[in-house]
C-alpha cells in the first residue's frame, strides 16, 4: 500500500495512505429536509436546532448541549447533505469539513472516544461524497487527521461509557482497521467485542439503556460491523450473529401498529421506514414477542389493540466525563417513566407518553423526562426517579411484574418501590386486556409501607396522541376519544375525578399540541380504576359489568 506515515504528538506512528484501502457506503437514509436546513446554517438534533456554519457558530462549548454538538463534532449531518445530493450539499459538507479541522479538531469534546469513532465512521462511510473528488490538499488533511481519531480510538479500548457509546467506539476502531489497513487496530478490536456485546446486550435482545431508540440505533451499529468484517474477510465471533438476531427480535416488541417504536426513554417516533430497513438488514425474522423479562417490557395485544408497558428498573448509571461532559452511564436518557405505557389501535396510536428532545437544554429535556410527562401515576408531584444531568439519582429498585393469560385476555400486575425511600409508598399497576381488544382495564394502588400513614396526593396520567379528538363527559366522569380512523373509545373512571387537560407531544419533528386525561384521586383513597373501551354503534358501553 502506498503512503506515508506521520508522527503524531504523544502517539506512536500513524500509517497515512493515499485513499482508504477498501471503500465502504453508509448504509443508512438521511434526511434531505433536515439538509436544508443545514444549507441555511441551522443543525436539528431530535428536535433541537441551533447554528452550524462555517466560521460560525457550532463546535464551541458554548454552542449547545453536549448531546447536540456530540452529533455535530461527530459528523451526523454528513448522511443528510448526502441525502440531498446536490452539488451545494457537497460543497457545504467540505465547507464544514475544512472549518471543523481549523477550528472545531481542538475542542476537547471532539476527541472523546466515541465522539472521534462516530465521525471516523462517517468520514469512510461517506468518502465518495465528502472527498473522493475533493482537492489533493483537503483529501490529505482529512486522511492525516482520520489516522490521528482512529489511533485514539483503538488505544480508549475497551471504552469506559456503560451505554451505546461504547458501540460505536468498536465499530470506529473496525472501521478505521479495515480502511487503513491495520491488522494490530483489528485483533484489539475483536478481542473485546465479544465482551462488549455481552455488556451492550440482555439474553432477551434489549439493549442496556433500555431506550428502543438506542436499541435501533445499536442494531444498526450491528449490521455495520459485521459487514465490515464480511467485507474485510474476517470471521466474526458467532456471538454476533447471536445477538444480531434477539436484537431485532427485540425491537419487534416496541413497534406501534403505525410502524413507529414506542416512546421510553429518549424515544421520538422514528419512522417506519427505517425500522423496516435496519429489520431486513439485519435480516430479523418472526414475530414480536410479548415480553423481554431481562430488559422489563411487555407487550399486551389482542385484536387490534396494542399496549407496550414499561416494568422494569432502570438501567445502570454512572459519573459525567469531567473532562467532556459527557455521561457515562446507560441511564443517560433514562426518563421518570416506570410502569408506564402506551396504546394503539390498528394505525392509530391513542395513549403515549410525550416523547423525548435529549439534545434540548436541561429544562426542557427534563420536563420531558419527568414522571408526569407518562402516562401512568405521579404521587406527591414528585418524579419516580431523580432525574440528574448524568442520568438518574434515586430510582426503583425493585420492579417486579406477573402476567397471566386466559382464554386471549392476558393480565399485568407489575410493582415499583421508586416512592418508598421519600414516601414509604409503592405503585402497584394492574392491567387487563380481553381477548377481542376491545376493553383495557386498569387499577393504580399506592401501598403504604406502614398500613396507618397517610396516603400523599396522587395522580394518574393519559396523554393523548395529538390526533385522537377528545370530548369530556362529565355527567358519567367519562371522555370519549375519537381516533383517526372513525373509532371511538370511552376511558371512565371510579376512586378519582376526572379532568381533560393540555398537553405537548414531541414525538415527531416538530412540538405539537395535545390533549390528556387526569384522574385526581379521592383524599385519602389508595385505590383508582379506570377503563378504556371501544364503544360501538348499537352496542352499550363496552366497559359495563
Amino acid at each position: 500500500m502506498r503512503g506515508t506515515r506521520r508522527f503524531i504528538a504523544g502517539l506512536k506512528p500513524v500509517r497515512v495512505p493515499e485513499a482508504p484501502a477498501r471503500s465502504f457506503r453508509d448504509l443508512w437514509p438521511g434526511d434531505a429536509g433536515r439538509a436544508a436546513r443545514l444549507l441555511r446554517g441551522e443543525y436539528e438534533v431530535q428536535g433541537t436546532t441551533r447554528r452550524l456554519e462555517p466560521g460560525g457558530e457550532g463546535w464551541e462549548a458554548e454552542a449547545g448541549p453536549v448531546t447536540w454538538r456530540a452529533a455535530a463534532h461527530g459528523f451526523a449531518w454528513l448522511r443528510d447533505l448526502r441525502a440531498l445530493g446536490t452539488d451545494t450539499a457537497r460543497l457545504r459538507a467540505r465547507d464544514l469539513t475544512e472549518d471543523w479541522l481549523l477550528r472545531g479538531g481542538q475542542e476537547i469534546l471532539a476527541q472523546a472516544p466515541d465522539v472521534a469513532a462516530a465521525r471516523v465512521s462517517a468520514w469512510l462511510g461517506h468518502w465518495d461524497f465528502l472527498a473522493a473528488t475533493a482537492e489533493d490538499g483537503f483529501r490529505r488533511k482529512l486522511l492525516v487527521r482520520l489516522a490521528q481519531d482512529a489511533r485514539g480510538v483503538v488505544g480508549a479500548l475497551p471504552a469506559e461509557a456503560l451505554h451505546r457509546g461504547a458501540l460505536v467506539t468498536l465499530k470506529g476502531a473496525i472501521a478505521a482497521a479495515v480502511a487503513l489497513e491495520e491488522e494490530a487496530w483489528m485483533t484489539r478490536a475483536l478481542r473485546f467485542l465479544p465482551g462488549e456485546l455481552e455488556r451492550q446486550f440482555h439474553p432477551d435482545g434489549g439493549h442496556v439503556e433500555r431506550s428502543p431508540a438506542q436499541l435501533l440505533q445499536a442494531l444498526q451499529d450491528l449490521i455495520e460491523i459485521r459487514n465490515l468484517l464480511h467485507g474485510a474477510s474476517i470471521n466474526a465471533p458467532a456471538l454476533l450473529s447471536t445477538v444480531l438476531e434477539r436484537a431485532g427480535q427485540a425491537l419487534r416488541l416496541f413497534r406501534h401498529g403505525d410502524g413507529g417504536l414506542a416512546q421510553f426513554n429518549g424515544t421520538r417516533e422514528d419512522g417506519a421506514g427505517l425500522v423496516d430497513l435496519v429489520l431486513t438488514q439485519g435480516q430479523a425474522r418472526g414475530r414480536a414477542p410479548l415480553l423481554l423479562e431481562e430488559s422489563g417490557f411487555h407487550r399486551l395485544q389482542a385484536g387490534r389493540t396494542l399496549v407496550i408497558a414499561d416494568a422494569g428498573p432502570p438501567p445502570p448509571g454512572r459519573a459525567r466525563d469531567g473532562q467532556t461532559g459527557l455521561p457515562r452511564g446507560a441511564d443517560r436518557f433514562a426518563h421518570a417513566g416506570t410502569l408506564s405505557f402506551e396504546m394503539s389501535v390498528g394505525r392509530d396510536r391513542v395513549i403515549v407518553n410525550c416523547g423525548a428532545a435529549p439534545a434540548a437544554e436541561a429544562d426542557w429535556r427534563d420536563a420531558l423526562r419527568a414522571t408526569a410527562a407518562h402516562s401512568t401515576l405521579v404521587l406527591a408531584e414528585t418524579n419516580s426517579s431523580e432525574l440528574k444531568e448524568e442520568g438518574l439519582g434515586r430510582h426503583p429498585e425493585r420492579v417486579e411484574a406477573d402476567r397471566q393469560e386466559a382464554d386471549g385476555a392476558q393480565w399485568l400486575d407489575a410493582t415499583h418501590d421508586g416512592w418508598r425511600k421519600p414516601f414509604g409508598a409503592t405503585h402497584r399497576r394492574r392491567l387487563y386486556l380481553d381477548r377481542e381488544g376491545n376493553d383495557l382495564r386498569g387499577e393504580d394502588l399506592v401501598e403504604m409501607a406502614e398500613a396507618d400513614a397517610p396516603v400523599p396526593a396522587f395522580l394518574v396520567r393519559f396523554h393523548l396522541h395529538p390526533a385522537v379528538v377528545a370530548t369530556p363527559q362529565p355527567e358519567e366522569q367519562a371522555v370519549l376519544l375519537k381516533l383517526p380512523s372513525s373509532q371511538v373509545w370511552r376511558l371512565r373512571v371510579k376512586g378519582a375525578k376526572l379532568a381533560l387537560e393540555d398537553s405537548l407531544y414531541l414525538g415527531g419533528s416538530e412540538p405539537r399540541r395535545a390533549r390528556q386525561v387526569v384522574l385526581t384521586a379521592e383524599p385519602q383513597t389508595t385505590t383508582v380504576q379506570w377503563a378504556i373501551g371501544r364503544v360501538q354503534a348499537g352496542a352499550g358501553d363496552p366497559g359495563e359489568g
